[in-house]
């Protein structure tokens, strides 16, 4: 079924396994994504779409603790671990976490059009109406302030050398995106939606995001890979986008790969930037 104007489907969901995921796969990144976005001590920051709050919380501490940082997420277990994840590291004070829809963020009527920059990452691929999401971010922000969009277009994965039967399972899991009404090439469009939102775009760049034999980050990304895909299979297979047989054996080769000296991969987040 697709989704609606008023609702969103996360194809990955918020299991156990999904939240670890999501935790390494912030440690893989955070850092390369906040030296992205630059200097923010003593700025008031909204991160929509907050998640398991990691990055939430790297942002409030580049506030250097003069400003103030609220996180926006709409699943109540996501909020649940990312206040556990808080309390664990001593900064439960650091970010306001608010249970609420990036459709209808839950400010109130004085916070409006006062934070300096909005932020999200990895959330407009997963609405149906991402144009709805930025028009709220550009209403929340004061006159000059910065609205970042960071999101994925899933035509840039580049394998070498590419594991026999990725090529089907990377395209049946592109396409449970469209099945569900969402758009998994949405990061081609973060400038036109930041125009389209009443945003003045001033800049667009990618955060890479790949690695290769060798290096220490390389089994990270690999294991984030292969949990993307193993956690998509029962959504593939029930909706027959792909056979069970030709899915188990790409994803023996994928780890197989993963285990070659010789091997490299390549992505990137795409990153734009708009004021108000």
């Amino acid at each position: 079924m697709k989704g609606t104007a008023n609702e969103s489907s996360y194809i990955h969901g918020t299991a156990p396994e999904e939240q670890q995921r999501l935790a390494a796969l912030n440690a893989l990144i955070n850092e390369v994504s906040l030296k992205e976005i630059g200097r923010i001590e003593g700025h008031k920051v909204l991160d929509v779409g907050s998640g398991l709050g990691q990055f939430s919380r790297a942002l409030a501490r580049a506030t250097a603790g003069k400003g103030r940082t609220v996180g926006v997420e709409k699943h109540p277990g996501q909020l649940e671990e990312a206040r556990r994840y808080a309390r664990q590291e001593g900064e439960e004070h650091l970010v306001d976490f608010r249970l609420g829809h990036a459709y209808a963020l839950p400010l109130q009527e004085e916070e409006w059009g006062t934070f300096d920059l909005a932020h999200t990452r990895f959330l407009l691929e997963h609405v149906p109406d991402p144009l709805a999401v930025v028009r709220g971010m550009v209403r929340a922000v004061r006159p000059g302030g910065r609205i970042i969009l960071a999101d994925d277009d899933h035509d840039l994965l580049r394998l070498w050398p590419e594991p026999p039967g990725l090529g089907p399972i990377w395209h049946a899991y592109v396409r449970t995106y469209d099945r569900l009404g969402n758009d998994p090439f949405v990061g081609r469009r973060l400038v036109a939606l930041l125009h389209e939102a009443g945003a003045q775009p001033v800049r667009n760049t990618w955060v890479f995001f790949g690695s290769c034999a060798g290096h220490p980050a390389f089994t990270g990304y690999v294991v984030n890979l292969v949990k993307i895909l193993n956690g998509a299979r029962v959504t593939i297979l029930a909706q027959q986008l792909l056979d069970r047989e030709l899915f188990d054996q790409g994803l023996a080769a994928l780890q197989a790969w993963g285990r070659r000296p010789d091997a490299a991969f390549w992505y990137a987040i795409a990153w734009a930037e708009g004021v108000r």
